[in-house]
């Protein structure tokens, strides 16, 4: 039973938190992504989406819950379900954060939303961001998080959208322990669904370890930079389809839009499934 009055208390609440560029941390991401970087510099500007290492709450060994998450009932509301995703999220780049500045972190619950779905309740909390460097914003993010129940052992997977074709740029990524284990580090990200595979395949009942939905999505971004590299990423909306599993292959796919000024992401699935899809506007 979901007590959705109780859950809208936590609408409202704000969390704060504070940290420093550092050279090694944009050193240590760009290794994560297999980049052939030169050594970052003081005054180097962060590349997009890789703020997500910066102002994670410290969260003490005994707060944390059976998922690896921080207990629930902090700052987040504490509904009641076991299955909770990164489900997608929009950004708006005003400027960028560059290597050797404090950085800040401002957050606060937007909104808690409930809903019927196919395989029961489901609760979808929007958090607001802003992240703020030497001169003031520079990262708007609205992050959207589900939480659903586990699925009944006789319950049919949903119907899985295909995947586009035409894809103008494509790379494969052969996910393994050690990439999701790096990433999961480089954000301080505990939650067990990444790293612990008896966890997630006897608990959560998935076939694998799951690559985190912002590693996807940065690895997105990565790829845009790549293809345009004189291009700035002004917004970038994504949102998170199917999961994908240390088991297999994925790729990454983009193209031009036909809208100008924008560009269109996917990631299609060893199984030929949209695993994720996303929006790039260009400055």
């Amino acid at each position: 039973m979901i007590d959705l009055a109780h859950l809208r208390k936590w609408v409202g609440s704000t969390e704060q938190a504070a940290d420093v560029l550092t050279a090694w941390k944009t050193g240590a991401f760009a290794a994560m992504l297999d980049r052939d970087d030169p050594a970052p510099q003081s005054g180097d500007p962060l590349p997009p989406l890789w703020h997500w290492m910066l102002c994670v709450p410290y969260v003490r060994q005994s707060a944390v819950g059976p998922d690896g998450h921080a207990a629930r009932g902090g700052f987040l509301p504490p509904v009641p379900l076991p299955r909770r995703m990164w489900a997608g999220g929009r950004l708006e780049f005003l400027k960028p954060l560059r290597v050797g500045e404090p950085v800040t972190r401002r957050s606060e619950v937007a909104s808690v939303q409930h809903k019927a779905g196919r395989s029961g309740d489901l609760v979808f909390v929007l958090v607001k961001h802003e992240y703020s460097g030497a001169n003031g914003p520079a990262i708007r993010e609205e992050h959207d998080i589900v939480y659903r129940p586990l699925p009944a052992p006789d319950a049919p997977a949903p119907a899985p959208t295909p995947a586009p074709e035409g894809a103008t740029w494509e790379r494969e990524i052969v996910p393994d322990d050690v990439l999701l284990f790096r990433y999961s580090a480089l954000t301080f990200n505990g939650h067990r669904i990444h790293y612990d595979r008896r966890y997630v395949t006897e608990v959560e009942g998935y076939p694998g370890l799951i690559v985190h939905g912002p590693m996807i999505a940065t690895m997105l971004v990565d790829l845009l930079r790549d293809s345009l590299p004189a291009s700035r990423l002004a917004r970038f909306e994504f949102r998170a389809m199917r999961p994908v599993f240390d088991i297999a292959p994925f790729r990454l796919c983009g193209k031009p839009s036909e809208e100008p000024g924008k560009a269109e992401l996917w990631v299609r699935d060893a199984d030929g499934f949209l695993a994720m899809q996303a929006t790039a506007t260009l400055a």
